[in-house]
């Protein structure tokens, strides 16, 4: 077989060569672009369905409602109380009986004006002492009494006050814990969507590289096959010089 024939198997060698493995080059770098195609797709659906961003406080009220002015509530125990004038009353009708009593006496026995006096005098004191016993006994009686009142009013009002303040604390922190509870909930479907994303993103790079690589390979390829023909050509060439001298 002559030297150009040689060269012309080498050439055709290299150039099948060549195009083979550029068509191998050409079939991976197809498939890693259908392969990045489809995963742009899918993140692009991903994105499309991401969560939207809540204010996990939207639900809040406003709880001041709960408050009430217990102002009209408050009253004066001691506003209606009464001065004991039943025992100064008393006192006069008594006094009054002494001395008609005594005047009697002395009209019946005929004793002289000194000694009706006296009676009389003593008659006065003996019921001043109980008029006066009983009007301090009232007036104390009315004082715990209000006294008494005031204790209950004021335990009242400070225990309606105590359960209004436990009711808002209460509606308080019923409300930071489900806006805290929405927060969370938010926040972890968001790290799970990046994650997810992330994930895909990483298969793109991936396939985007593959496809690089895969044209890297067909030009090389290529460039193999011509440089290939080159040398056969060339080989060729010196064989046939060299058969002819």
């Amino acid at each position: 077989m002559s030297g150009i024939a040689v060269a012309a198997v080498g050439a055709a060698v290299s150039i099948l060569g060549g195009v083979f493995g550029n068509a191998r080059a050409k079939k991976r770098e197809r498939a890693a672009r259908k392969a990045k195609a489809k995963q742009k797709k899918y993140l692009a659906k991903l994105e499309a369905n991401r969560q939207s961003t809540i204010n996990p406080y939207a639900g809040a009220s406003d709880l001041s409602g709960m408050a009430k002015d217990l102002s009209g509530e408050v009253s004066n125990p001691y506003a209606n109380l009464k001065v004991a004038t039943k025992a100064a009353e008393m006192q006069t009708q008594e006094a009054d009986i002494a001395l008609a009593n005594t005047l009697d006496t002395i009209r019946a026995t005929g004793s002289g004006a000194g000694g009706a006096t006296a009676l009389a005098q003593m008659a006065l004191k003996s019921k001043q002492g109980v008029s006066a016993s009983i009007e301090q006994q009232e007036a104390q009686n009315a004082k715990l009494q209000a006294q008494g009142k005031q204790h209950m009013e004021a335990t009242r009002m400070s225990e309606k006050q105590r359960v209004q303040g436990v009711q808002i604390s209460e509606g308080q922190r019923m409300q930071t814990a489900e806006a805290k509870g929405k927060a969370y909930e938010w926040e972890a479907k968001e790290s799970r969507e990046a994650a997810k994303m992330n994930r895909v993103a990483g298969y793109i790079n991936q396939e985007a590289q593959k496809e690089v690589t895969a044209q890297q390979d067909g030009s090389a390829a290529m460039a193999a096959a011509f440089s290939g023909v080159a040398s056969a050509v060339s080989a060729g060439i010196g064989a046939s010089g060299k058969g002819k001298r």
